[in-house]
């Protein structure tokens, strides 16, 4: 995966390797969820009570026992995050809440905003989910951190509860993010420059940081900004105003101006519907319900009350308190994207876990007469392979199938003989037989790829999980106390836009 693609999604699932979960009735997991953002960074440790429903376990309890203190996201001279302070500050973290890493099961650190536009970006997610554990990733996509927000906040459950369509804004310190629930599910998603940190000032309000969004709200306005010198309370009143109009505008207009489309990080919403709710998360998040006195040496203030201004006015919408401030997208990574799913799995050596950022195909399979074609099984994944490019073997990658109908040895077996002459130039790499399954046959299908099949490569074959095209997938280290493995899916977001938001290679 290159520097300027971006991880999205973070569906998180669980499956069951050398025991059925239909045994067991519940699952307790202790979680910790990771922000890096533009602005602030801070953690949330939960504890997770998951519970059987019928072949699936959902979360049914969700306790925080510990929230960080927030911490200013720090930077180093050269614009880049400070790994060392953040590493000080996150282990300062688990010794207050009184936890060693190893007692984390899984985790999501999460890099948001400008902070993951960093050259070292992807070194400091590396750094931190080493020490963070058991996790399984690291997240750093507009759509997973909007996603997370909307979940973090409340709103997906208010949309439920009141029967309305919600829209959560979360404003940071370099982005907004934007999210509208209806029924209990995120129907659409956007994110924006704009945030509260694009111009950073120092305790006399001299000019300490510009982000390319900065300069750009500062060129509409009519502002000169310079480093070092001084931004006047007026000057930053109309730079705040600025960015409030194209964010209102990314939240309401069903065409957008040529301006505003130009610094979205992800297509722009439909606005077909306007919201009956709308809850703001995020730093700003505290201005905007009055919660923080304190300016932090950027526009929070001036951008909080602009933005809460344009919201009373618009018409029929109800502004509404959200569960999570600040915390809403850390709290939506430590408890909100867990699901169980599958009963059985299958992995040879247990040293083959984890595995991260494993490209998936999705060939179409024939999979519904009752004899199986081999050959007509291999064609198919070899054609997927070389859609994707993936046909030379060089790394591993997720198989990915429906299966229909029995699992009979004859069949199983056929499938396995299909699914190893497809996967040839990959196998014969050394890289790992990794299938996924959307049903309760991944344990089944990797016991007759090792036993019967013989296949010498290490075998990772889950069930449960459905993924697609373009995704990614992590599978964590097997969770001791329940025999499970935590699965992280991924959908990248090709850099096709001129949006200010790319990930700085």
């Amino acid at each position: 995966m290159s520097d300027d693609e971006e991880a999205q999604g973070g569906r998180i699932f669980f499956s069951n390797a050398g025991r059925s979960l239909e045994a067991e009735d519940e699952i307790r997991l202790t979680s910790v969820g990771v922000d890096i953002g533009s602005s602030t960074s801070h953690l949330v440790f939960s504890r997770l009570l998951l519970e059987r429903l019928d072949n699936r376990y959902i979360v049914t309890e969700r306790e925080v026992f510990h929230e960080s203190d927030v911490l200013l996201t720090p930077y180093a001279a050269d614009m880049t995050i400070d790994a060392t302070r953040l590493g000080a500050f996150v282990d300062a973290q688990y010794k207050a809440a009184g936890i060693e890493p190893e007692a984390i099961d899984t985790g999501a650190l999460i890099l948001t905003g400008v902070a993951v536009r960093r050259r070292n970006a992807r070194a400091i997610g590396e750094l931190f989910a080493a020490q963070a554990g058991k996790f399984v990733s690291v997240s750093a996509g507009d759509a997973l951190e909007t996603t997370l927000a909307a979940f973090g906040s409340g709103a997906v459950a208010r949309s439920i509860r009141d029967a309305a369509v919600v829209m959560n804004i979360d404003i940071g310190g370099g982005t907004s993010k934007i999210a509208v629930a209806k029924k209990g599910d995120v129907v659409e998603i956007t994110a924006i420059d704009v945030g509260a940190r694009v111009i950073a000032l120092d305790a006399n309000r001299n000019v300490e940081r510009i982000e390319e969004a900065g300069k750009r709200f500062a060129a509409e306005a009519g502002v000169a900004l310079e480093i070092g010198k001084p931004l006047s309370l007026e000057d930053a009143t109309k730079i705040a105003e600025r960015m409030a109009d194209r964010l209102f505008e990314a939240c309401s207009a069903k065409d957008l101006s040529k301006e505003t489309a130009a610094l979205l990080r992800l297509d722009g919403l439909k606005n077909l519907q306007r919201p009956e709710k709308v809850s703001f998360s995020g730093g700003v998040s505290e201005y905007i319900y009055g919660r923080e006195p304190a300016a932090f040496g950027d526009l929070g203030p001036l951008l909080g009350a602009a933005i809460r201004k344009r919201v009373e006015g618009w018409r029929g919408v109800e502004i509404v308190t959200p569960d999570q401030g600040i915390r809403a997208t850390v709290v939506g990574a430590s408890q909100y994207t867990v699901q169980v799913s599958g009963s059985t799995i299958f992995v040879t050596p247990a040293s083959t876990l984890p595995l991260r950022s494993v490209p998936a195909i999705t060939p179409d399979l024939p999979l519904s007469a009752e004899d199986l074609s081999s050959v007509e099984i291999a064609a198919a994944i070899q054609a997927s392979l070389r859609k994707l490019d993936l046909h030379e073997g060089q790394q591993p990658v997720a198989m990915c199938y429906r299966w229909d109908g029995s699992a009979t040895w004859q069949r199983l077996d056929d499938f396995c003989q299909g699914v190893a002459k497809g996967l040839k130039a990959v196998l014969d790499q050394g890289h790992p037989l990794v299938l996924v399954g959307d049903s309760d046959v991944g344990g089944l299908v990797g016991i007759h790829a090792h036993e019967e099949t013989k296949l010498k490569n290490a075998i990772v074959s889950i069930d449960g999980v459905n993924l697609k095209e373009f995704d990614f997938i992590d599978i964590g280290a097997m969770l001791p106390a329940s025999g499970a493995v935590p699965v992280v899916i991924k959908s990248l977001v090709f850099p096709t836009t001129t949006a200010l938001g790319k990930v700085e290679a």
